[in-house]
């Protein structure tokens, strides 16, 4: 892809003691510039304590980047929707608003050309109003982006992890097949999602009730119900350092035991589109699925490299009002 795209792109970055990390991706998106010269970034930055600020304002100054990129310092960590609403929401109302707006994850860069993919696959595709990219590893390995909606069947499939209730569950399983050509999906993973512009008129901010994690499966969910459709286009490739960011979804080692805002998060999710009763028999799937899983994994003398304590925190959560 070498031609212009004369299209106005403001990129959101929410970031959180990740200053090195967005100093790279904003490198990136510089390069991207050259077929997109109509890009521009936010970088909103909900404070830690630290110096990101300062850093982030100097890289931008000895890159020259200060025409097409921003630092924007909040005044307290409202979590990922806060940051979002607080780099999408001026822009929605400014006399020269963007056409649509690319939703980054600090722990992100952009391969070659893919920013623009996903530009040209909205242009092509008005029916869409939502797409991803494919996220991958430095190396090239594809990671888990592209999801169905959460419900019993997956829970349970997923909490039991074996492959015999997996390959009956497949046509409810939680990650879809994947394919290397555009396909239509439930919800996008939010470390790579370009919105349009409308949509966000349609669909509305973020919910800031999520203070981090459910908050894009709830604006798909959200999209979906006023009829607009999320795609994932893997032409679009960009780099993912899974859980750098957050620390939560780390794969290099054991993660840690999971918070409270990602059980808080979940019950506002169920609660707000299904119902408690929903939730309830949803947590029950997981707590039987988990529960299986355990007793197979101590008969085999297996080691449990989850997060510790996850069955009994899930259980807790079970009768927790949103």
């Amino acid at each position: 892809m070498t031609r212009d795209l004369r299209v106005r792109i403001l990129v959101v970055i929410v970031n959180y003691r990740a200053a090195a990390h967005v100093a790279k991706c904003l490198d990136s998106l510089a390069d991207e510039r050259r077929l997109l010269p109509d890009l521009r970034v936010v970088v909103v930055d909900n404070p830690s304590g630290g110096d990101d600020v300062a850093q982030l304002q100097a890289h931008v100054c000895a890159r020259a980047y200060g025409d097409w990129v921003a630092v924007r310092p909040m005044p307290r960590n409202g979590g990922f929707a806060y940051g979002v609403n607080a780099g999408v929401q001026p822009a929605m109302a400014g006399a020269d608003a963007p056409d649509a707006f690319l939703l980054l994850n600090p722990d992100t860069w952009i391969r070659p050309g893919a920013v623009a993919q996903l530009v040209a696959f909205l242009a092509e595709r008005q029916d869409v109003g939502i797409v991803g990219s494919r996220l991958e590893d430095p190396d090239g390995t594809r990671q888990v982006a592209q999801f169905r909606f959460p419900g019993v069947l997956n829970t349970f499939d997923d909490a039991v992890a074996l492959s015999v209730v997996s390959r009956l569950l497949r046509p409810w399983a939680t990650v879809p097949p994947f394919r290397e050509e555009p396909t239509r999906v439930d919800w996008l993973a939010g470390a790579c999602m370009l919105v349009r512009r409308d949509v966000f008129a349609r669909v509305g901010p973020f919910d800031e009730d999520y203070f981090l994690y459910f908050e894009e499966l709830d604006f798909c969910r959200r999209a979906q119900a006023l009829g607009v459709a999320t795609w994932n286009d893997p032409r679009s490739r960009v780099v993912h350092l899974v859980g750098q960011s957050t620390g939560v979804t780390v794969r290099d080692r054991r993660p840690g035991r999971l918070p409270d805002y990602w059980f808080a998060s979940r019950i506002r999710y169920f609660d707000k589109h299904h119902g408690r009763a929903f939730r309830f028999a949803v947590d029950c799937a997981y707590v039987l699925g988990k529960s299986l899983w355990h007793a197979l994994r101590l008969l085999r003398g297996r080691p449990d490299l989850g997060p510790p304590h996850a069955l009994r925190d899930h259980a807790r959560a079970m009768f927790r009002r949103c």
